[in-house]
C-alpha cells in the first residue's frame, strides 16, 4: 500500500484526492492536513491544521493542493522530513521551482511538480510544442473559475515554455503595438527576451479550466483547445504521479515527463 497524505484536503482538489485515495487498491489515507477544516474528520481521519504534524506519520507521498503563497515554503517543508511530494499548487515561480530542484537533489527527496494533471491537458500542450515549429504567431488564451488566485495559469505558463524550446520568436512580422488600454494584449511571456507569447487570462463562474492556443501564419490559422468540464479528469495524472513517484526519486517539472 502506498500510504497518502493530502494537504489542502478540504479544498475542492483535495477533496477528489481524497476520494481517489479510496477507490485506488493500492492507495490508503493516512493523514489529511488543512487549516480550513481542522478537527473534521475525512475516512474516520481527523483533519489536522498543520503540516509540521506530518512528521508523526509514516507516509510515502504527500500530495499537496493549497495555495499559492503557502506552497514554496510548503514543499520547503517536505524536504526538511525528507517527504516525497505531488504538487499540484500552481504559481511558483521560475526561481522558486529552481531553487526546489536543487533542495530535492542536495536532500535526495523526490517531488513532482505538475501544472496541470489532467491528460487531454497534458496532450494539448504536446501538440502546441510540435505545431510550434512551423508557425512563428501564436497566442495563448486561458480560462478559469473567478476563485483561481493565480495568473496566468501555471498550465499557459508551462505551455508557452515547450512551444519556446521549438521556436524563439512568437510575432514575426508583427507590427509596433500601442495599447490604449493598458493590458489589452494580455501579457507578454518571456525567457532571456526571447518568446514574445502573448498570454490573455480569463476569471469567471462557470469556467473550471479550459485553454486555447491560437497559431497564425498567412492565410491560416490553428487552433488546439482543451476544455476541463470537471475536476474528476485530472485524477488520473494524479495517481500516475504517486504511482511514478513511490517508485523513483526524482524531481519531476510538468506530468509529460512521465506519459
Amino acid at each position: 500500500m502506498i500510504k497518502i497524505a493530502v494537504v489542502g484536503s478540504c479544498g475542492k482538489m483535495g477533496s477528489e484526492v481524497v476520494k481517489l485515495t479510496t477507490k485506488e487498491e493500492d492507495f490508503e489515507l493516512v493523514c489529511a492536513i488543512d487549516k480550513f477544516g481542522a478537527g473534521q474528520k475525512i475516512n474516520n481521519i481527523e483533519v489536522l491544521d498543520d503540516i509540521s504534524k506530518l512528521k508523526d506519520f509514516d507516509i510515502d507521498i504527500v500530495v499537496d493542493f493549497t495555495q499559492p503563497s503557502a506552497i514554496f515554503n510548503n514543499i520547503k517543508q517536505y524536504q526538511e522530513m525528507k517527504l516525497k511530494a505531488v504538487i499540484g499548487t500552481t504559481g511558483l515561480s521560475k526561481e522558486e521551482i529552481e531553487t526546489i530542484e536543487k533542495l530535492s537533489k542536495e536532500n535526495n527527496t523526490g517531488i513532482i511538480i505538475a501544472p496541470n494533471f489532467s491528460l487531454g491537458a497534458i496532450l494539448m500542450m504536446i501538440f502546441s510544442k510540435m505545431a510550434s515549429k512551423y508557425f512563428s504567431n501564436a497566442e495563448i488564451i486561458e480560462f478559469h473559475h473567478n476563485q483561481k488566485k493565480d495568473a496566468p495559469s501555471g498550465t499557459s505558463i508551462k505551455t508557452a515554455q515547450l512551444m519556446m524550446e521549438e521556436n524563439k520568436n512568437f510575432k514575426l512580422g508583427n507590427c509596433p503595438e500601442v495599447e490604449t488600454i493598458k493590458g489589452a494584449r494580455g501579457g507578454e511571456y518571456q525567457e532571456n527576451n526571447e518568446g514574445n507569447i502573448q498570454i490573455h487570462a480569463v476569471r469567471m463562474p462557470g469556467f473550471v479550466a479550459s485553454q486555447e492556443v491560437i497559431f497564425g501564419s498567412d492565410g491560416q490559422t490553428l487552433k488546439i483547445h482543451h476544455d476541463t468540464i470537471n475536476r474528476e479528469c485530472y485524477m488520473s495524472g494524479v495517481a500516475l504521479a504517486i504511482r511514478h513517484l513511490y517508485k523513483n526519486n526524482q524531481f519531476i517539472y510538468g506530468l509529460e515527463n512521465i506519459l
